[in-house]
């Protein structure tokens, strides 16, 4: 199918429209504090604005000690339980994680052994496309961007549901189920068709139903669907720690904002998926990536920190990589201290460089991590600590796996599907209102003008 191509429609008339905007629409970002309006719904401090209360995930990121917040090392719980614990626990049995960790995000509790068996033989049911689907969805126009092929997958499935706009819960439940099934075959699948579009073979594995997630999300994807016990704990991993990550961030807010609207499960995680899309939410890990290729390309020895210090300075000056003024993986919207996603997850990553023969690219992150935090703190007035943010070693693993940096947000996605699905089912229980902020309009009243007057 040949693309169009919009380049033709830049025209000066669209050139001159755009300036209009450009022109009539920024604010005085004095008017933000005039009336008292908490940008990104944060204060100053960057804490955000109390807009719900939930039962699924809690990020803690600083306590109360005689009435002043203070910084803290940063926790994660889900449904209360410290994630730490939860995947210590995974790790001594050596088990798969993610299935767990979506029972307890769903229904409140831990599985014992038979309800995780039946609930990941009811996912392994479920684990299938409807008639012809992979054919004529899928591999018909497939996008470079996989998240807007996993947005157009999953609501074209809403043509395929009898029921699609059936709210009760016990369907809503089936829906996100299936959905929660179906993302790593619409993932893997859609870069296959992608891959196969520019000129590549074309193989499709059909799942196993005796793997986890992570197993098969390599198995599908791989030609001799070959894959390392560690490999696949390294995914798994991934997975439970990006599963969910509390009510305010982007892409679960916007499940919120939507499900509280009365729309359908495949409209409410459609609009989840162009939130993660973004750069300053899922796609970061690229970002991340990128940037290192970068440094390398700048700084040959990596042994060097007086020479990494003058690179990472010259990000924050805009005089390198992207011009951006970031250090990507470093920073976080709440915590401060730690991450505790990225705590857990770089101990395995350096067992992974190891089996891969990459110890010094991982010696070389983690001298980044220490270095920049440093220079940041050095460069920038911080009102709280920085600290590395599971990104920054998220994209390391995934190219440590092989995996294509095009699968890297839609990863991000068949793991939060599960968070998602928990607060979808959480908002249509609780929610009597639909979620409406106010805006202030700062544009003074004028008279009209008839148009042969203009």
């Amino acid at each position: 199918m040949a693309r169009y191509d919009y380049s033709e429609m830049n025209s000066p008339e669209i050139d001159r429209l755009a300036g209009l905007c450009t022109k009539e629409f920024p604010i005085d970002p004095s008017l933000y504090t005039k009336f008292d309006v908490k940008r990104g719904l944060r204060d100053l401090n960057g804490k955000g604005v109390l807009a719900g209360l939930t039962h699924i995930g809690s990020v803690v990121a600083s306590k109360e000690v005689d009435g002043v917040s203070t910084p803290c090392e940063g926790k994660l719980y889900y449904r209360g339980i410290d994630v730490e614990d939860l995947v210590a626990g995974f790790v001594r049995d050596d088990r798969p994680g993610f299935e767990e960790t979506a029972y307890l995000l769903l229904f409140g509790s831990l599985p014992d052994k038979q309800e995780l068996a039946d609930f990941t033989g009811l996912l392994a049911d479920l684990r299938y496309l409807p008639s012809v689907f992979t054919r004529d969805v899928i591999m018909k126009a497939p996008s470079e961007n996989m998240m807007n092929t996993l947005a157009k997958c999953v609501l074209t499935l809403y043509s395929y549901d009898q029921a699609a706009n059936d709210i009760s819960i016990p369907n809503v439940l089936r829906q996100c189920l299936s959905l929660i099934s179906l993302f790593p075959l619409i993932s893997v699948y859609g870069y296959q068709a992608y891959n196969f579009k520019a000129g590549e073979s074309l193989i499709i594995h059909q799942p196993n139903p005796k793997l986890s997630t992570a197993e098969n999300i390599l198995y599908m994807l791989r030609p001799d669907s070959k894959f390392t016990p560690l490999e696949a704990k390294l995914l798994d991993l991934a997975l439970v720690l990006h599963a969910e990550h509390g009510g305010g961030n982007n892409s679960t807010f916007t499940v919120h904002v939507v499900s509280s609207s009365g729309t359908d499960t495949y409209s409410a995680i459609a609009a989840a998926l162009g939130s993660l899309k973004g750069p300053k939410h899922g796609g970061a890990n690229i970002k991340v990536c990128q940037m290192f290729d970068d440094l390398m390309e700048h700084v040959r020895d990596w042994e060097d920190e007086d020479a990494l210090r003058a690179y990472l300075r010259g990000l924050l000056h805009k005089e390198g990589f992207d011009r951006s003024g970031l250090i990507y993986g470093l920073g976080h919207a709440v915590y401060s201290i730690s991450d505790p996603r990225a705590k857990v997850f770089k101990g395995f990553v350096r067992k992974l460089s190891v089996e891969k023969g990459r110890e010094k690219e991982f010696e070389l992150y983690d001298r980044v991590e220490r270095l920049g935090t440093e220079v940041i703190c050095a460069e920038r007035k911080i009102y709280k600590g920085v600290c590395a943010n599971v990104d920054f070693y998220s994209g390391f693993v995934y190219r440590m796996l092989g995996l294509p940096v095009e699968l890297y947000t839609p990863i991000f996605a068949i793991s939060r599907i599960a968070g998602w699905s928990a607060h979808r089912i959480e908002e249509l229980i609780n929610s009597n209102k639909i979620i409406r902020p106010a805006y202030k309009s700062i544009e003074a009243h004028r008279p009209y003008t008839d148009l042969a007057d203009r």
